[in-house]
């Protein structure tokens, strides 16, 4: 059991890599293509389970850790570790994959064997974002998400792919070009790319010119992070990425890496330079509450079902930006709650879309109406759904959302009023949008005989389903773990608060 402690992270991150390589050299059988990346998924996704099942949650600090020398000159090192954050983003990560192969077992008919390498490749991607310990191995898999994302929406998508693909790519290039410049002037000043070493070296003030650079350190971090999210204003990437993604490429990007940009804040931005994000707290939490009422607004009057599930995503990650920057363990332990239930339910909700989607090549609301008759199974799954993503108690979205309000509450009282008015604006746009889309008489005649979920899509929609009940009965299989690991967050943020009352 050491061995496979010294290197379950490796085998996470990398066999989703090696069933891509291999895949390089199959033979063109698309079923046996599908079968051998379903099978890859959940082996990435059963191995992942060794990491909640035998993580030590009375332990602070990072666990699996595994340190290596990788590059002499400069000193770059292969150095991977999980807390209770991240171990359960990479967990988020393994359990929608085998879901996004599913999915696109029929909607994907052309380019089948590259499709399912880029899948998988994207998934090594953003494993090892999550586990990363060194900046450069952390900026390589940071970098490595946008190529097989583009191309999944560039060639897979519908409609302006090509401009979605090439927009999407150009907003997270250039924003991590300042994250880059950061880190190059923290190694240049310590030596080290190590997240531990630079900031140990940070809080016993060891870095030259520190206190000069550490506002421009903190924004070249938070810009690429802010893109990522994406926080108001520098949103407007997402909503055409989504639109014209292919199904599985919005369940990653909805699900998984838009966590990249908060998980960052939360790592980086909070863990190495604590002064500064208190700082700077206040007008990023205007821009988080703006997010959250602008994309609950904007959700509200999409004509596009799969515009408006893009939309909330916005305003559900404000939450989650919120939470971090309230700086309280309600609210951080709520951010992180946030990001594991609106990667389960909007992952779901952009499944059900693509198969709609299948059935009648549109996304217009306007196109439907009355479909609870021809498709009651398929109603019963969204209404389930969107019941858990406006936050229905006992269902995953209430107990995140809860947690960072009373954190924005106890903050600041004002963010917390404005905070739960996104609660309610979800609860108007999502019931809007299922009533129009379900319920009154059958206004299409083609609509009259789409038929329902078949067994494939039943057993795609099954597990975000259970994990969306399970999360809201028992949040503390989670947040046992998730809150050792946001007091060491909050550790230096206490420390330097105590100062400043002590002066």
């Amino acid at each position: 059991m050491t061995a496979l402690h010294s290197t379950i992270l490796t085998l996470v991150t990398f066999v989703p890599l090696a069933g891509a390589l291999l895949l390089l050299f199959a033979p063109r059988r698309d079923r046996d293509i599908r079968i051998f990346s379903l099978v890859i998924s959940l082996l990435a996704f059963i191995l992942s389970l060794h990491l909640p099942v035998h993580f030590q949650r009375a332990q602070t600090g990072f666990q699996y850790e595994v340190d290596k020398a990788w590059i002499p000159t400069p000193h770059i090192h292969y150095h991977m570790g999980a807390d209770g954050i991240s171990m359960w983003l990479v967990v988020l990560t393994t359990f929608l994959t085998p879901l996004c192969v599913l999915i696109s077992w029929k909607s994907i008919n052309e380019r089948v064997k590259e499709f399912f390498i880029l899948l998988l490749v994207l998934e090594t991607a953003l494993i090892g974002v999550f586990v990363s310990l060194d900046l450069f191995l952390f900026y390589f898999f940071w970098e490595a998400t946008l190529i097989p994302m583009a191309l999944l929406i560039g060639m897979y998508g519908h409609g302006r792919k090509v401009y979605a693909a090439v927009k999407f790519f150009l907003y997270t290039m250039i924003a991590s070009v300042f994250m880059l410049a950061a880190i190059l002037w923290l190694y240049a000043k310590i030596g080290s790319f190590d997240f531990v070493v630079i900031q140990t070296a940070i809080r016993n003030g060891q870095v030259e010119n520190f206190h000069a650079a550490a506002l421009w350190l903190f924004l070249g971090f938070f810009v690429a992070f802010a893109v990522k999210v994406p926080l108001f204003p520098l949103h407007t990437w997402l909503p055409d990425a989504h639109v014209e993604a292919p199904t599985a490429g919005s369940v990653l990007l909805a699900g998984v890496l838009l966590k990249m940009g908060t998980y960052g804040m939360l790592r980086f931005n909070l863990g190495l330079f604590p002064e500064q994000s208190r700082n700077n707290a206040p007008w990023i939490m205007v821009l988080a509450l703006i997010g959250i009422i602008y994309g609950a607004l904007v959700a509200m009057v999409q004509p596009n079902l799969k515009k408006l599930i893009a939309y909330s995503s916005i305003s559900h990650l404000g939450f989650v930006v919120l939470g971090i920057f309230s700086f309280t363990q309600a609210g951080l332990d709520g951010a992180t709650f946030v990001m594991l239930a609106h990667g389960v339910s909007t992952g779901a909700l952009f499944m059900l879309a693509g198969i709609l989607y299948e059935r009648r090549h549109t996304y217009e609301i306007v196109e439907f109406g009355g479909l609870a008759t021809p498709m009651p199974v398929y109603a019963t799954f969204f209404l389930f759904i969107v019941l858990s993503s406006l936050g229905l108690p006992l269902l995953n979205g209430f107990v995140g959302e809860f947690l960072v309000l009373s954190g924005a509450f106890t903050s600041r009282a004002v963010y917390g009023i404005l905070g739960a008015t996104g609660v309610i604006w979800s609860a108007c746009y999502l019931l809007w949008m299922y009533q129009r889309v379900f319920f009154g008489k059958v206004r299409e005649p083609v609509n009259q005989s789409l038929p329902d979920l078949d067994i494939r899509e039943q057993i795609a929609l099954w597990p975000p389903a259970v994990a969306a009940l399970v999360m809201g009965v028992a949040p503390l299989l989670w947040l046992n773990a998730i809150d050792p690991a946001v007091q060491v967050a909050l550790a230096p943020l206490a420390q330097l608060a105590s100062r400043v009352v002590g002066r």
